[in-house]
Formats: C-alpha cells, structure tokens, sequence
C-alpha cells in the first residue's frame, strides 16, 4: 500500500508539469521506476500503459479548456506512433545510452533559445494555421521513437520544437501534443507487449502512477490555460534547461560539488527569467493570470 501511495504521488506530480508544461511525465515517471530497481524495458513499458489513461484525461482536459489544434494533432500523431512503435521494438534488443548525450544536447540547446526568446520578448505568431505536415511528420517520429527507447521524450522533442516555429501559443501547443500523445503511448505499449510480452508490465506501477495522473489532468490543463502566453514560455525553456543538464550529467563523471554550483545556477537564472517576464507584464499593465475566456491571440505583434 505504502508504494502505490508514493506512485500515486508521482504520478500527480508528474502529471500536473506534464499537462501545464507539455512534458517531464514519462522522464519523471521512469527515473523513479528505475530507481526502484526495475530494468529499462519494464520501467518504459510500464509508465507507458499508465499514459494511456493519463494521455486520455489530459487529452479531453485540454480540449475542455480550448487548448488543442487538431490539425496539429492529426499531423503528428500517426508519425509518432510509427516512432514509438519501432523504438519499443528496438528497446528490448539496443540499448539506447548512446543516443543520450546527443539528444539532451540539442535539447538543452534548444531549452535556452526559448527562455531567452520568452524572456526577453513576446514572440509573434508567424501565421494564424498549424504548423506543415512535412514539418511534423519527422517530428512525430524522432519524438515516438526517443520516447519509446528512452521512457520519455514525446514531450521533450516535440514542445521545444513547436514553441520555436513561432506559429501556435504556448497553451496550444502543450495541449496538442499532450492530445497526441495518447497514440503515441497506444503504439509504444502495443510495441512492447508484441516484441517482449506481459512480463514487460509492473501492475503497481501502472495503477500507482494511473490513479496520479487522472486526478492531476483537469487541474494541469485548467492551469496552462490561465498562465499567459510570456510566463508559460519563460517557465517552459527554464524546466527544459534543467531536465536535460540533469540528463546529461546523469552519462558523465563530474563531481557532485560542480553539479551542485551547476543547478544553483540554473535555478537562479531560471528565476531571474520569470522575474523579468513579472516585471515586464506589471510594467504594461498585463495580467501575468488570465480571467475569464482567454482571448486569442495572445502574442504581442500577432
């Protein structure tokens, strides 16, 4: 009972910044499985058959709140389950600690263009349509697959990317790809259970992290609805820098010392930024929260 609780916990936690910034569920989820001692093919398949039901309420939450685009949706999601279908199929052959260093790389780099972009300015929308199909369509599958292989990523890849096209809010964006992810999830799991069988799945885990997640959806969706577009922006290229600076040492031999100065550092420019963004919106007269229907669209220059 005690684990099921702490699961749930994780998964409520997990939940609330995947659903308010557009990732860290299945990255969450899954180091605290494997720190448990469970292997990477158990730990991944497990935190993704629990996504099917989190992805679902996040998915309907989002929708409520008027936060997805369907046609981003539609665009992304059948590349992505192709990705993770295979990466499920790869992870139980290849390890994937290779592609690691490489991925939180690109990944860290792209996490300070955005905090500097939403920090310093609001950025304008370049057109009122979604992004193009042979934009998404590689998108869709780097993500599956990084997220299949690596227990996480669906959100890491594809929120970064489409927050720097510049084409879609910050809210929309988060809730099409949390929409999206649902397939994704599907695919993966079907992956797994095809190439390796049930043994792959932990019943506590999934219930544990499944009743977490269900709870903290409505409460995750309703919250990036209410942040501005600027805040949202801020907060997510600060969580993304963090994520990945973590990955990254997770693969090298630094000290615990030169980590220790490295995430303070961090977590002080990440609070800067917001503090920057706060000062800049009380400076306009702007309303860091948003009351009542949210007007669109909500980039300055749009």
């Amino acid at each position: 009972m005690h684990t099921l609780i702490v699961l749930a916990l994780v998964g409520f936690l997990a939940q609330l910044v995947d659903g308010a910034l557009g990732m860290a569920y299945g990255a969450t989820s899954t180091t605290l499985v494997l720190s448990a001692g469970y292997s990477p093919v158990v730990a991944s398949a497990s935190v993704h058959l629990a996504e099917l039901g989190t992805t679902a309420a996040s998915g309907l939450s989002h929708w409520r709140f008027g936060n997805v685009d369907w046609r981003t949706v539609r665009r992304i999601a059948l590349p992505g389950a192709v990705g993770a279908f295979a990466g499920a199929t790869v992870l139980g052959h290849v390890s994937a600690e290779l592609a690691k260093p490489w991925m939180a790389g690109v990944l860290l780099a792209l996490g300070v263009y955005i905090l500097v972009r939403f920090t310093l300015r609001n950025v304008p929308q370049r057109a009122p349509r979604a992004p193009r199909r042979r934009f998404l369509m590689p998108l869709g599958l780097a993500g599956g697959f990084v997220d299949a292989t690596g227990g996480g990523g669906w959100g890491p890849v594809t929120t970064p990317t489409l927050l720097l096209t510049g084409r879609m809010e910050p809210r929309k964006v988060v809730g099409s790809v949390d929409t999206s992810e649902f397939v994704v999830a599907l695919a993966a799991s079907a992956g797994f259970l095809l190439a390796l069988g049930t043994q792959v799945l932990a019943g506590p885990i999934v219930i544990g992290l499944l009743a977490g997640g269900l709870v903290a959806a409505p409460l995750a969706a309703w919250l990036v609805r209410k942040l501005t577009a600027r805040l949202l922006g801020a907060l997510v290229g600060g969580f993304i820098v963090l994520t990945n600076t973590r990955t990254l040492f997770s693969v090298t031999e630094e000290p615990a010392a030169v980590r220790g100065w490295v995430y303070a550092a961090i977590l002080v420019v990440w609070a800067a930024a917001v503090a920057i963004v706060v000062r800049a919106h009380r400076r306009t007269g702007a309303p860091l929260w948003q009351g009542g229907r949210r007007q669109e669209p909500a980039f300055e220059g749009a």
